[in-house]
């Protein structure tokens, strides 16, 4: 079990996950592998549970005006605000914006350039689930690849980062050349009314609150399924997983059963998940991988509302 636990304490980012990881703006920023090892160029990133879930859990923090710069993915990547206020800005141009606080979650459409900003005035954190076991690469738009070029970073062309202030480009390898002004006019673009379907913001929740057993609600966000249960999501776009949102205060809940990849991670309060007699203990921020088909119980002792992330494949 202890395998499946990710304490959040023991997790070691990669200070240097990205090719504009030395540029102003995007150099004080952590990246974290929980689950799978996500999309980060750094080849040296540290996977803390690497079996495959078909997603990827991922957590970055970042001091105010730091975050990340354009680019595209070509599966889903879902933020979810944990601490702090962060702006998201999305287009070739980066002109369309919207600014998000702890408890908002944005599913950002594929084949869309996207970059995110800590827009608050003191270092934040944000979980990113992404799709598929492989996520596959970042697209980056031009400027991001030139201007990180000049601190000496880049991309060789199958991806892996190199620092050609220290290192050479590797025999047989060429950099990685910028897309050009007709492949940036294939990726997507959206007005913010527009992307406004893919927001599921933290004070409208309430209004898709549903009790599904004593005590313990649910808010559906991604997918449609949590316990062998159907339930309509918030977010109607097919992401290759479940996203679900439990609350809770003072409960004890028997006979959960996930017969797919799951995984667990506190948003607030302390959980205990019992699976046979084994104990897990989540604190906010750590993430447990649930073993397929176990039944278990979740329980909460605290007074006040507490919610826990529940993301499972479809």
């Amino acid at each position: 079990m202890n395998n499946r636990l990710a304490k959040f304490e023991d997790l070691v980012p990669s200070t240097l996950p990205f090719v504009e990881g030395k540029l102003e703006g995007h150099k004080d920023r952590k990246n974290y592998s929980i689950v799978g090892p996500g999309v980060a160029e750094d080849s040296g990133q540290s996977v803390k549970i690497a079996m495959p879930h078909s997603f990827n859990l991922g957590a970055v923090s970042a001091k105010p005006k730091n975050g990340s710069g354009l680019h595209s993915h070509t599966t889903a990547e879902v933020f979810l605000v944990y601490s702090g206020k962060w702006k998201f800005y999305w287009g070739a141009n980066g002109k369309d914006q919207t600014i998000l606080s702890a408890g908002d979650i944005i599913s950002m459409p594929t084949n869309m350039f996207r970059g995110f900003e800590n827009a608050g005035d003191k270092e934040g954190l944000m979980f990113v689930v992404l799709g598929g076991d492989d996520p596959g690469i970042i697209t980056w738009v031009p400027s991001v690849l030139e201007k990180a070029k000049e601190t000496g970073m880049a991309l060789l062309d199958d991806n892996s980062l190199i620092d050609l202030s220290n290192e050479k480009i590797p025999d047989g390898k060429e950099l990685l050349k910028p897309i050009d002004l007709e492949e940036i006019k294939k990726f997507d673009d959206y007005r913010l009314d527009e992307l406004s379907k893919f927001i599921c913001k933290f004070e409208n929740r309430k209004n898709f609150e549903q009790e599904i057993t004593p005590g313990l609600f649910l808010v559906q966000v991604l997918g449609n399924s949590f316990n062998n249960q159907n339930f309509k999501p918030i977010i109607n776009q097919n992401t290759g997983f479940n996203l679900s949102l439990l609350k809770a205060k003072n409960c004890n809940v028997e006979n959960i059963k996930f017969d797919k990849p799951t995984i667990l991670f506190s948003q607030t309060g302390d959980w205990k998940v019992r699976i046979n007699n084994t104990e897990i203990y989540l604190k906010p921020k750590d993430t447990f991988s649930v073993p397929i088909n176990s039944n278990l119980s979740i329980k909460i002792d605290e007074q006040q509302d507490c919610f826990l992330n529940c993301v499972s494949q479809i």
